[in-house]
């Protein structure tokens, strides 16, 4: 793939993965079925976390280097907008009505965008990470105050701030509105509930350094990397009490992961081999 692969994201419309990598840095495009390498779109800077704005693309490309939003399209691979966002953004996500979320990991903040231009700028995080929306609200983990918040896109508010373990990185939403945050520190994966009001319903220990983390809606799966044991593994959520499955063997260092709900089918970067593998669970 090339040096330090990390951020990975597949389309299922276009059947397009999405890559980024270092030296040079870029967003490499695979087939998702072949795995052949289609395009490689050069980047100013690096990232470390990918998101779709919607199915079809564009790719969210949080740019570490010039500290702004790039809006990748597919299956082309053009760089369609650019936006000045802050320092270090980490993660984007899209709320469902449009507004970008960006976390600026760096830059103490975390701004709203709607088209190309930042509407709002919230300055009450420390080290905001990991983002994920559920219809107009979205998730944000706090790495250093060990926190998820809540915002209200359409009015561009906090509604509320809940204890998120002892070290959360990435969180990600299901089917059923929930999020599944990865307490990287605390080795687990902590539930949450939105609706009626935001509170934690559930925590499933993993051992092994938790990271990486991507959901399957259609067959209602999270899969979460365990980066000290170079392992992937699956939870099926459709239970009352989500029981983790057999862990599957990764390449080294498997920081992210992406799955394709077409097929079922694991895409994992390996961060310190320069490699992604591709696994059929």
């Amino acid at each position: 793939m090339g040096a330090g692969p990390e951020g990975v994201v597949v389309d299922p419309k276009t059947h397009i993965v999405a890559v980024g990598v270092r030296d040079p840095f870029a967003l490499t495009l695979l087939d998702a079925t072949t795995g052949a390498v289609l395009r490689k779109v050069p980047l100013p800077g690096g990232l470390r976390h990918l998101q779709l704005a919607g199915p079809g693309g564009p790719v969210l490309v949080p740019d570490e280097g010039s500290n702004k939003l790039l809006r990748v399209t597919l299956p082309g691979g053009e760089i369609g907008s650019q936006v000045a966002t802050g320092t270090v953004p980490h993660d984007a996500t899209q709320a469902a009505d449009g507004t970008v979320f960006v976390a600026n990991e760096l830059g103490h903040s975390v701004v709203a965008v709607r088209g190309d231009r930042v509407v709002h700028t919230f300055t009450d995080v420390t080290q905001p990470a990991g983002l994920a929306a559920v219809g107009n609200l979205v998730g944000l983990v706090d790495v250093r105050e060990n926190t998820l918040s809540i915002y209200d896109a359409q009015r561009l508010q906090k509604v509320a701030e809940l204890p998120a373990g002892a070290g959360p990185t990435h969180v990600v939403a299901d089917k059923r509105g929930h999020l599944a945050v990865i307490d990287t520190r605390g080795g687990a994966v902590l539930l949450y509930e939105l609706s009626p009001a935001p509170r934690q319903i559930g925590r499933v220990e993993l051992p092994g350094t938790p990271y990486g983390v991507a959901y399957d809606p259609v067959r209602d799966r999270l899969w979460v990397t365990l980066t000290a044991l170079n392992e992937v593994i699956g939870l099926n959520l459709n239970a009352t009490a989500p029981v983790p499955a057999s862990p599957l063997s990764t390449v080294r260092q498997p920081n992210t992961v992406a799955v394709d709900p077409s097929t079922g089918r694991l895409y994992v970067t390996g961060t310190a081999e320069g490699v992604l593998e591709i696994i059929q669970p």
